[in-house]
């Protein structure tokens, strides 16, 4: 890496080497001398590292400015030619009709007749509470003995709150990610309804309990699937630190919470043990104790070979990016298959990028008198994963099924984050399971064409949507 014009590596490089030479130097001194090259080393290894080259989410970018749009020529503000917009019509069915007369003393002498009228509507939105009650009918025979009619399943309380709030309630905690205390507020000031936080939380919990029977049907879906998608990430609960995995697909989705970050937590998930189809993931080694097909994620690589083109001057990097970049526009064009001829052809391409990376970036030597293997540069590490894991890198090219990136099971994951950020932690693990299973059941849905209010309503009236079969 270079900074104002001075090579940090090949400094340290030069000061190494001249530590060795040094035979005058007192042992502690020397090890000080050391000690401050690995702490320059680790700063200046993060010094440059964005979006672009690591793993830093884009939030947290210096100085982060937004890319324009490459389009070629400028375009107004507003919507664009052939945008399909969204504007209110008249409404067939309105709920309320005021008539409007004419004041005749306004219009000058003669005869009239009513000929039609012109319509103008306000469309409008109250929010209010509606009240059902029954009345059961009660009986009493000759004998004194009384008999009341049933009421409808379900009603059991003299009061109680209907599936509309409760579907209401979970919608705006649990999709929205409205805190609780925010929710309660709501429904006091503008639906007039009183309700405790604990009933917002009793509602979340009560869909957590009616959707046992999806999580368990979702998990056969993924098991079927020729493709999934893995990721993990961290999220708090109660100041803890546990970590949310996530296993999904075009159709489905499921998050699993869980206090281990590997194959633990993948097993007690209970999708990849039993899984045969193709994983794409971003090289996570517990991923690799699982015997199906695997596929790496070539945005992660893109980023790493950023890393190591822009710190550590490796040239081969770019050229691999480059290869990378090129073989993806050219699966597309080709439909997201190459034909064979010339897979063989991008094979031999990329083993050659390998060959001369291996010159440029060669492996460390293993210092004398130590055990196991000598540490490598991160260049070296991202080097030995892409000649290694070959196949699982370029599958993309020769399977019409696998993506160039895992960005959907990233993109799946990513509310976790929002979530995280407007309320901080989950209080506890019960907590970050009910969210889990919820959003599971909503992202499916909304994968099927199914909105997170019709899902919702479904659920608490007793009858999941159509797709999900559970015969």
């Amino acid at each position: 890496m270079t900074i104002n014009k001075i090579n940090i590596t090949e400094t340290i490089n030069n000061v190494e080497n001249q530590l060795k030479l040094e035979k005058n130097i007192s042992p502690a001194l020397k090890a000080l001398i050391k000690l401050l090259l690995v702490i320059i080393s680790l700063l200046t290894d993060k010094l440059g590292l964005n979006s672009s080259n690591s793993s830093i989410p884009p939030s947290l970018d210096p100085n982060r400015k937004k890319k324009k749009k490459a389009t070629g020529k400028k375009r107004k503000p507003g919507g664009q030619l052939g945008h399909k917009g969204v504007s209110l019509g008249l409404v067939s069915n309105p709920d309320e009709i005021e008539e409007l007369e004419i004041d005749r003393r306004t219009l000058p002498p003669g005869s009239y007749e009513e000929v039609g009228f012109e319509s103008r509507q306000i469309i409008d939105i109250s929010v209010s509470r509606h009240v059902i009650e029954f009345r059961a009918q009660i009986l009493k025979d000759q004998n004194g003995n009384k008999f009341i009619a049933e009421f409808p399943m379900g009603v059991s309380q003299p009061a109680q709150y209907g599936n509309g709030i409760k579907s209401q309630s979970v919608y705006m905690s649990q999709y929205q990610l409205i805190p609780v205390e925010r929710v309660q507020d709501y429904f006091e000031h503008q639906a007039g309804i009183p309700i405790s936080t604990g009933s917002v939380v009793n509602f979340n919990k009560l869909a957590y309990k009616l959707l046992d029977c999806f999580e368990t049907w979702v998990k056969k879906k993924l098991i079927a699937s020729s493709l999934l998608h893995a990721d993990e990430t961290g999220i708090n609960v109660n100041g803890k630190k546990i970590w949310l995995h996530n296993v999904s697909n075009q159709l489905f989705t499921l998050f699993f919470p869980h206090e281990k970050r590997g194959a633990l937590a993948m097993d007690e998930m209970g999708i990849l043990p039993l899984y045969n189809g193709t994983l794409c993931h971003d090289h996570w080694k517990p991923y690799y104790t699982y015997k199906c097909t695997h596929s790496l994620c070539n945005a992660h690589h893109l980023r790493e070979l950023d890393r190591a083109f822009e710190h550590d001057d490796q040239q081969w990097a770019k050229v691999m990016s480059d290869f990378l970049k090129a073989l993806n526009m050219e699966v597309n064009k080709a439909g997201g298959c190459l034909d064979t001829e010339i897979v063989d052809v991008k094979n031999t391409e990329y083993e050659t990028i390998i060959t001369q990376a291996d010159k440029e970036c060669p492996a460390a030597a293993k210092p004398e008198g130590k055990k196991g293997k000598a540490k490598q540069t991160k260049s070296r590490n991202l080097l030995e994963r892409l000649s290694n894991f070959k196949d699982d890198v370029l599958r993309f090219m020769c399977d019409k099924n696998v993506p160039f990136t895992n960005n959907l099971g990233e993109n799946d994951i990513r509310m976790t984050k929002v979530q995280q950020k407007i309320s901080g932690c989950f209080r506890t693990l019960e907590g970050a399971k009910t969210f889990c299973r919820i959003r599971s059941y909503l992202s499916t849905c909304r994968k099927n064409g199914i909105g997170p209010t019709e899902a919702l309503n479904c659920l608490f009236s007793g009858k999941l949507p159509a797709f999900i079969d559970l015969e």
